[in-house]
């Protein structure tokens, strides 16, 4: 994780979970990441191919020039990488892992702006991991920011992570298979030779590459 804010919110949420999968919603408090609120947003889980916005931070909107409540964050995305986010939203939701990406935010004059995206699971009782917690952080500030909208992304590099080593539907008697940092490479399901199959994914066994 590159940036102080994808640290500190992932270090946030991971003291609230304590030893579950994922911290409930209602235990969120705004005060104690006010800092953080500028680039986080919270999605809800409305099918496999909508995560609609229910709160997006103001400079995360002002990168975007626009409001983003109510906004799939699905829309924007360049070629593969919209199927590729939405697999990690779903090993996210479903799984309760952690993903952190690097993403390119392109605008229309094909000005570039590098950011590091965070996705964190949140359990709301009765739903299961509906909601998500994020961050969208630039990792730099270009004259531009703020002037001109990202009206497309694409995505640099994925690290799934899971934080208790395993995803969640998967029994104890499978840690064996998991690397000590508990990491894996992920591709959608089909798409990569030589993995196997975990629910919906293709997992490719090894290392932090």
């Amino acid at each position: 994780m590159k940036h102080s804010t994808t640290r500190s919110l992932y270090e946030y949420w991971d003291n609230l979970r304590g030893h579950r999968p994922a911290p409930d919603r209602s235990e969120v408090e705004p005060g104690q990441i006010r800092s953080l609120l500028g680039d986080t947003f919270i999605l809800e889980v409305i099918d496999p191919v909508t995560y609609r916005f229910r709160l997006a931070g103001t400079r995360l909107c002002s990168l975007h020039c626009r409001e983003l409540k109510s906004r799939n964050i699905l829309r924007g995305w360049r070629g593969e990488d919209n199927q590729a986010l939405a697999t990690l939203l779903a090993a996210v939701s479903d799984d309760a892992g952690a993903a952190v990406l690097g993403v390119s935010g392109h605008t229309e004059r094909e000005q570039t702006i590098d950011m590091e995206m965070l996705l964190l699971p949140l359990h709301v009782p009765g739903e299961g991991c509906s909601r998500v917690l994020g961050s969208c952080v630039a990792l730099q500030q270009p004259y531009w920011a703020g002037l001109h909208p990202i009206l497309s992304q694409s995505i640099k590099s994925v690290r799934l992570l899971w934080p208790n080593e395993k995803p969640a539907f998967l029994s104890s008697g499978l840690t064996s298979s998991v690397p000590a940092a508990g990491e894996h490479q992920y591709a959608a399901a089909g798409v990569v030779p030589g993995g196997r199959q975990v629910g919906h994914l293709t997992v490719l066994d090894g290392g932090k590459i």
